[in-house]
């Protein structure tokens, strides 16, 4: 079971979900909207090993989005989190959802020694300009549903999230955190990582849902070749979020590649 604990970096507080024991820790970074919360699949990792999950900078009851002034930043802020892990269990698993696999890759390419094997979900951080993707911020609601669910009848409004209080503090998070995400994916998602992909040592898995109309499938074939031996996991009947979607097939892969 994942609970969530209040961290302090620098004095700054970092919230971040924990569970399960013994093992390589798995580190999971999350989305551009939300943090997922204690959500299933965090749950079923965290059977067999040490699952962290921490909340990004500017995000729920994380605080420090104010000093993100980059990229590098952001790296750097997570390099802190990390050392005392890496420095009792040696590198992590890293795990990245979309907003949050950009911020696990370039993390993996700045600072190797953190990182024993990477997992790319969805990833944003990179443009090809023959497949542009939609604006996440001025997408309407039902449009934003469509492109991000592969059966958003049964989907949209389902996933999993961090905020269990009223409405209104749901609202006014979502507002925060889209605030802190434009700052790394506003206007386009590019921060130059496509010339530090090529610096990963980690071991690496990109994972995508063929039906992501958020991050198209190009885009994993993009990661996939601008990282040395990385290898590529197409989750059918998904979109933009194949953990909650096809919750199932997301483990097997990804199991089966940390071991």
């Amino acid at each position: 079971m994942m609970q969530a604990v209040i961290d302090t970096l620098n004095g700054t507080p970092v919230r971040a979900w924990k569970g399960g024991q013994g093992g390589t820790p798995l580190v999971f970074l999350h989305g551009f909207e939300q943090h997922p919360g204690a959500a299933p699949f965090l749950s079923k990792l965290a059977a067999s090993r040490p699952v962290l999950a921490p909340e990004h900078p500017g995000f729920g009851a994380s605080g420090g989005a104010s000093e993100m002034a980059g990229i590098l930043d952001l790296a750097l802020h997570y390099r802190q989190w990390l050392e005392p892990l890496v420095a009792e269990h040696g590198p992590v698993d890293l795990m990245g959802h979309s907003l949050g696999g950009m911020f696990a890759a370039e993390i993996a390419a700045i600072f190797p020694h953190l990182v024993r094997r990477l997992v790319l979900v969805d990833a944003y951080g990179l443009w090809l300009d023959d497949v542009p993707m939609p604006d996440p911020f001025v997408i309407p609601a039902p449009q934003l549903d469509a492109a991000k669910w592969a059966d958003p009848a049964t989907w949209a409004g389902a996933e999993p999230n961090s905020h269990d209080g009223a409405a209104a503090d749901y609202v006014y998070y979502r507002s925060a955190n889209l605030g802190a995400a434009s700052r790394f994916m506003w206007p386009i998602p590019d921060r130059g990582l496509s010339r530090r992909l090529p610096l990963i040592r980690a071991q690496t898995l990109v994972v995508h849902g063929e039906r992501d109309g958020l991050v198209p499938p190009a885009y994993a074939d993009a990661f996939a070749r601008a990282i040395p031996g990385a290898r590529t996991a197409i989750i059918a009947k998904a979109g933009h979020l194949p953990m909650i979607e096809q919750e199932a097939a997301f483990l097997d892969a990804v199991g089966g590649f940390l071991g």
